[in-house]
């Protein structure tokens, strides 16, 4: 069973805390890592890319010259595909990329995400976001004395207002709830930060 050492907000030793070893010292899968990264960028796509078919282009629908006789092509309208200023034709339209991943498959990313930063020594458990004041320089200090100084996710398992003001102007500061975060949050950042109640949920929900 994975143990990490409990932490405070000086990054002093406070105690110990074992984890679920399903969780957190799972096998690092990295195809399963892949599918679920993937996933939730689809999920994130806009989706609102549109280009204008012949019915939408600014032009008169009147016939430009004769059918015959002008020696000239045929041509029925301005806003044909073939001529400059026209319609487009297959071009990209409103559509969702979203698509449904496996819930197992899902968990089980997280669980290698989670493990891979055990693993690599990028996880840090605190015993509490109890932050005297909401003010961005408090945070970006208590991170420095944490030696999480790039990329750091912060993961609280409750409503925290110092953590969530403070935080959330700081580049390279991600905050998120424990029933939120997912593989791309996790390995989107250099350093993870949980907070301990944060951590022994992630322990029982992906554990079971």
């Amino acid at each position: 069973m994975p143990k990490v050492d409990i932490v405070d907000l000086n990054n002093r030793k406070v105690g110990e805390l074992d984890l679920a070893d399903v969780v957190f010292g799972a096998e690092v899968n990295e195809n399963l890592l892949y599918e679920a990264v993937r996933h939730y960028q689809a999920v994130q796509r806009a989706g609102t890319h549109k280009t204008k078919v012949r019915s939408e282009v600014a032009g008169s629908g009147k016939k430009l010259w004769k059918q015959k006789g002008t020696g000239r092509a045929r041509m029925g309208s301005i806003r044909s595909p073939l001529w400059r200023h026209g319609g487009t034709v297959h071009g990209p339209v409103p559509r969702s990329y979203a698509y449904k991943l496996p819930r197992k498959m899902i968990l089980g990313a997280l669980r290698s995400a989670l493990s891979a930063k055990l693993r690599d020594g990028e996880l840090t458990v605190v015993q509490t976001f109890s932050l005297p004041d909401h003010k961005s320089k408090t945070i970006r200090a208590t991170l420095e004395r944490l030696e999480a100084r790039k990329k750091v996710l912060l993961v609280e398992n409750d409503d925290n207002r110092n953590l969530s003001l403070g935080s959330r102007n700081l580049a390279g500061v991600t905050l998120v709830k424990s029933r939120e975060v997912n593989a791309y949050h996790l390995l989107g950042h250099d350093r993870v930060v949980l907070s301990q109640s944060a951590a022994l949920k992630l322990s029982e929900a992906l554990g079971s």
